[in-house]
C-alpha cells in the first residue's frame, strides 16, 4: 500500500452537492445465484430511477465490470473478493457525487458484502456521516436458477467445465438481514421493482414522485 499519499477533500462538501442536485447520494447492492434475476432487475429499476422519479442512476453489472476495470480478474475466491472490494470503491465514488449506484453482482460472500456495506457507512476524511448501502437480496432456490439457466452455466458447472461456480461447487452465503428481500420466483419485474422504490421512499432517499 502506498504510503506517500494525502487525502483531498473536495471544494464541494457532500451535503451542498446533496442540496444543489437534490438527490440523496447512496448505492443500491444486488446480491444472489447467478439466474436469479439480479441484472434484469437492475436494469428496470435504472430505467425507472432515471425516467419516472428524475434521479441520477447508473447501474454497474457484473459482466459489463469484468470487461474492463476487472478484466485481469477470475473466479477463484481471492478474485471474487477483490472483483467486489473495486466495485465497491467505484460504487462509493458514484453515491458520493450524490448519484444512485445499482449493482449487480453474485457477491457470494458476507464479508465481502459487508466491507463493502463499511466502506460506505463509515465516513470519509472530511465527511460527518457515512452513504447509505441498500442491500437487496434477489432471492430463488438454485433449482429454479438452475431451471433457468439463460447462460448454460449451470450446465457447464454440472459437468466440471465450469469450476468454483457459486451454488454448485462454490458456496453462496445468503445475506441475514437484507434491507430488500425479493422473493424472486414467479414475481412480476414491476412487483420486484416495486418493493425496492418502497423502500427508498420510506428512507426519505428519493425526491418527490413527478406528476
Amino acid at each position: 500500500m502506498a504510503t506517500n499519499i494525502t487525502f483531498h477533500a473536495s471544494g464541494v462538501t457532500r451535503a451542498e452537492r446533496t442540496t444543489l442536485r437534490n438527490q440523496q447520494g447512496l448505492t443500491i447492492w444486488l446480491t444472489g445465484l447467478s439466474a436469479s434475476g439480479k441484472s434484469t432487475l437492475a436494469v428496470e429499476l435504472e430505467k425507472q430511477l432515471i425516467r419516472d422519479r428524475g434521479v441520477h442512476a447508473y447501474r454497474l453489472d457484473g459482466d459489463n465490470i469484468r470487461f474492463g476495470l476487472n478484466k485481469d480478474l477470475g473466479f477463484s475466491e481471492t478474485d471474487r473478493n477483490e472483483n467486489i472490494r473495486r466495485i465497491a470503491e467505484v460504487a462509493k465514488l458514484f453515491a458520493d457525487s450524490s448519484s444512485v449506484a445499482i449493482t449487480s453482482f453474485i457477491s457470494p460472500y458476507k464479508k465481502d458484502r459487508d466491507t463493502a456495506r463499511a466502506l460506505h457507512e463509515v465516513p470519509s476524511p472530511g465527511e460527518e456521516t457515512g452513504l447509505p448501502f441498500v442491500e437487496v437480496y434477489v432471492d430463488v432456490p438454485v433449482e429454479v436458477a438452475e431451471q433457468r439457466d439463460p447462460k448454460g452455466l449451470y450446465q457447464k458447472a454440472r459437468a466440471g467445465i465450469i469450476k468454483d461456480f457459486t451454488g454448485i461447487s462454490a458456496p453462496y452465503e445468503a445475506p441475514e438481514k437484507p434491507e430488500v428481500h425479493i422473493k424472486n420466483v414467479d414475481l412480476p419485474i414491476v412487483d420486484a421493482v416495486k418493493q425496492i422504490i418502497e423502500y427508498l421512499d420510506s428512507k426519505g432517499y428519493l425526491p418527490a414522485a413527478q406528476n
